[in-house]
């Protein structure tokens, strides 16, 4: 499979398909509609669930989801890959990235994965692949994440994959009528370069 998306900027066709990349311990590919009941075993749980946005609550809500992130993508506005521990056939988790300006300079992006994958390593691996992707075959240069202030195992996460703590933004996140604070974090992409000169990703 070969990426629409060009380093240089978002091409007018948007993204027609995105690679499959593989590395130590997981790949990560674009979602496929055949990815809906694991995703929804996955990411409906009360563990899972109550430091994100609401999940759709069925398999055919995932699948529209799916679908939708197609759409989206071809728009040239938004990616999305699906996590795959090597050995599995389906995806247990996602990155998204979403453009916050017409050039998609600047990004934010959002991640799931099924709680018995936490502290595996599996989301790091797949996190790294996502983010060399982003930074050396789209035209994002700064990456912004938030999360829950509560939620110690996502904001380590993004620690340990190289983000910065920048800001705390006050009762930013609604969730089951409740606002809560949340961390603004960011990666930028001569940071991330810097950091990874000798890694690649291998796309097929």
């Amino acid at each position: 499979m070969s990426s629409g998306c060009a380093t240089a900027g978002v091409p007018a066709a948007g993204f027609r398909a995105l690679p499959l990349v593989a590395g130590a311990g997981a790949t990560v590919r674009e979602l496929r509609v055949t990815d809906a009941p694991t995703l929804h075993a996955m990411l409906t749980t009360q563990e899972v669930a109550r430091f994100i946005s609401p999940p759709p609550t069925t398999v055919e809500g995932f699948e529209r989801f799916i679908l939708w992130t197609q759409r989206q993508q071809a728009e040239g506005r938004y990616v999305c890959f699906g996590i795959v521990p090597l050995g599995f056939e389906h995806a247990v988790g996602l990155i998204q990235v979403r453009a916050l300006d017409p050039q998609f300079g600047i990004g934010e992006w959002g991640f799931a994965i099924g709680s018995q994958f936490w502290g595996t390593g599996i989301f790091v691996a797949a996190t790294r692949l996502v983010l060399e992707y982003v930074f050396t075959q789209m035209p994002v240069f700064r990456l912004e994440a938030r999360a829950v202030v509560e939620n110690g195992r996502g904001n380590g996460a993004l620690r340990k994959v190289g983000a910065k703590f920048e800001a705390i933004l006050r009762r930013s996140f609604v969730r089951d009528g409740k606002r809560m604070d949340q961390i603004l974090w960011s990666i930028v992409r001569e940071d991330w370069l810097a950091a990874h000169r000798n890694s690649g990703v291998r796309a097929h």
